[in-house]
């Protein structure tokens, strides 16, 4: 659970992020410790990344620290048009650091599905359920602005142009002003909203994927829609937000589409030890749906059990994920498990 929480509300690529980890001391499989950095050892150092642990052990990092802001200007707004959802989307992530905001996600509230309705004011609330009840889906836009000084012109043009550029539905906008603290500590409070509800210590089937910008309307309609909306009942967060291919480095392991923009979509579902394996069986017909349907998805934090599917995985990168094996694993040690080698 605390990995995808971490990924979903700390660490967003498609932002304006700088780069934190500056430097590794890893140790390698063939015995050997070795300091990495993109200066010092780049091979490795960008290998280890998206490297699922095939090369070594990171037993060193030096992270670099910046200024936290203050307060927090956080934002939901409701869309009923999921076009709408991912075009506002998309424009928020290309602003510029001086005008942008600095946090951007996108939520599906489904009428399966717990509808949580407390970001709003009371007023609202049993007006948000009826419209999921009304529409089986609502797409939450959620937007922070980061600041120390409220005064400061750029609070209100942000404001400004989040309130009056974006297609939104124009009753169902609500903000709060909270400590970074508060906001970035509001894991915390999910975590004990799943725990009175009994859905913390429970098994947690996830399926993670980043799906092209192009083919992100198909995967909605077939597999929201076509496949999610029609169970029974859903007990979790499906998350859909837009990144930016420019903020990742070739160079690291990791495995993304080969577009600019492309989306993460998250299906954090929660599951009873009688009916896992039913929430596993819809994450395989959400993969095979869309391996038919020909939506380049790459999946994150996959198991594949053949060879021929890391390989098809890896793609373009399978020949330098494999020299690097070799060359700072040769013996094959570690992480034997995921039966890449």
């Amino acid at each position: 659970m605390g990995l995808g929480l971490f990924i979903r509300r700390g660490f967003h690529l498609g932002m304006r992020q700088p780069t934190y980890i500056r430097h590794f001391i890893y140790v390698l499989g063939k015995g050997e410790m070795l300091a990495c950095s993109p200066q010092l050892n780049p091979e490795l150092f960008y290998g280890v990344l998206g490297g699922l642990g095939q090369f070594g052990i990171i037993s060193r990092a030096r992270i670099v620290l910046y200024h936290a802001p203050k307060r927090v200007k956080w934002f939901k707004m409701l869309y009923s048009n999921f076009t709408a959802f991912t075009k506002d989307q998309e424009s928020l992530i290309s602003m510029d650091n001086d005008t942008g905001v600095d946090y951007v996600e996108g939520q599906l509230l489904m009428s399966n599905g717990i509808v949580d309705t407390s970001f709003f004011p009371p007023s609202n609330q049993s007006k948000v359920a009826d419209l999921v009840k009304n529409h089986s889906i609502i797409y939450v836009l959620e937007v922070a602005k980061y600041y120390d000084d409220p005064s400061l012109p750029i609070i209100g043009q942000v404001i400004d142009k989040l309130t009056k550029t974006l297609n939104y539905l124009p009753e169902f906008i609500s903000m709060h002003d909270v400590s970074y603290f508060d906001f970035l500590n509001r894991v915390q409070v999910e975590e004990d909203k799943l725990r009175s509800l009994g859905l913390w210590e429970v098994p947690h089937p996830w399926l993670n994927l980043y799906v092209p910008k192009s083919q992100i309307l198909d995967f909605h309609n077939g597999v929201v829609k076509g496949i999610l909306l029609k169970q029974n009942s859903t007990s979790g967060v499906s998350l859909f937000y837009s990144t930016n291919r420019n903020k990742w480095d070739n160079r690291m392991s990791a495995m993304i589409p080969d577009e600019d923009v492309f989306y993460v979509v998250g299906l954090l579902q929660s599951a009873s030890p009688q009916n896992v394996q039913e929430v596993e069986s819809v994450n395989e017909t959400i993969i095979m749906f869309c391996k038919e349907s020909g939506i380049k998805i790459k999946q994150y934090l996959m198991h594949y059990t053949r060879k021929e599917d890391w390989i098809e995985h890896f793609g373009p990168k399978w020949g330098d994920f494999s020299k690097r094996k070799d060359l700072f694993d040769p013996k094959k040690i570690l992480s034997p498990g995921q039966d890449i080698f």
